[in-house]
């Protein structure tokens, strides 16, 4: 499958030919918002999307920036427009399936909701991150407090798992806590099937996968989870890694 995510531009991501002046970028027009205001340049994407995937069929688009469900309806609404015109125009091709990004607290909060209307959820730890901790990761003043592995976020994301397990819809994660290989034996835990992470993070996180199993990645999550706070998860997880022998990981991360 082929997942393509619809326009995401706002906050930190710009387009020199679409400039956007906020004081607030990241709590402003950003994501689906801008294509929901614009369904002319939504409908395009989609279009496009859809005519590329004709005779492959492995199409699965992706909208970024969903805060509830009501976004998702309009989303699918112009989604079935366009596959309703690219039959109309003689072509032979399927409904893709469409996931939701889930980024900001109330879709965490809506999970199950937007599970049950999507094909597929997927967890942007990046933009999570930042919002459940009200922290500018762009900020070097207050950056130091950015971590994935706060116990919050943590939580965050089981919450949207058990959510979509409810529905038997599939949770894939994405960011930068995806190639981390001591978040990665967490997120093994809580049953997540798929990483979205860069090519340089891959060999450190395939490592860590082939050698703890889904029991045993199960167990840590259980002790990380009467946690309290960032730093005592980070060294359990250091640890743990140390004792598996796979120490160097974490250590060539740092």
């Amino acid at each position: 499958p082929v997942v393509l995510r619809t326009l995401d531009i706002g906050g930190d991501k710009s387009l020199p030919y679409f400039p956007i002046q906020e004081d607030n970028p990241f709590l402003g027009w950003r994501g689906i918002r801008i294509t929901l205001d614009h369904p002319e340049i939504f409908l395009v994407q989609i279009r496009a999307m859809m005519r590329a995937s004709v005779g492959l069929n492995n199409l699965n688009i992706l909208l970024p920036m969903i805060s509830d469900v009501e976004e998702l309806h309009d989303s699918l609404a112009l989604i079935h427009q366009a596959y309703g015109e690219l039959l109309e125009d003689g072509l032979e091709l399927n409904m893709p399936r469409v996931g939701v990004m889930i980024e900001v607290p109330s879709a965490v909060y809506q999970a199950g909701s937007l599970a049950r209307r999507g094909d597929f959820l997927s967890i942007g730890t990046n933009d999570l991150t930042q919002y459940l901790l009200a922290v500018d990761r762009n900020n070097a003043r207050v950056a130091e407090l950015y971590d994935s592995l706060h116990p919050s976020v943590i939580r965050a994301i089981l919450q949207v798992v058990d959510s979509a397990r409810v529905h038997s819809k599939p949770v894939s994660v994405c960011g930068e806590m995806a190639g981390d290989p001591a978040a990665a034996i967490l997120l093994l835990g809580m049953g997540i099937e798929s990483l979205s992470m860069s090519v340089s993070s891959l060999v450190r996180v395939k490592w860590v996968i082939r050698n703890i199993t889904r029991d045993q990645a199960n167990e840590i999550l259980s002790e990380v989870l009467i946690m309290e706070d960032v730093h005592t998860i980070r060294r359990f997880l250091h640890a743990t890694l140390e004792k598996a022998g796979m120490g160097g990981l974490v250590r060539a991360g740092k």
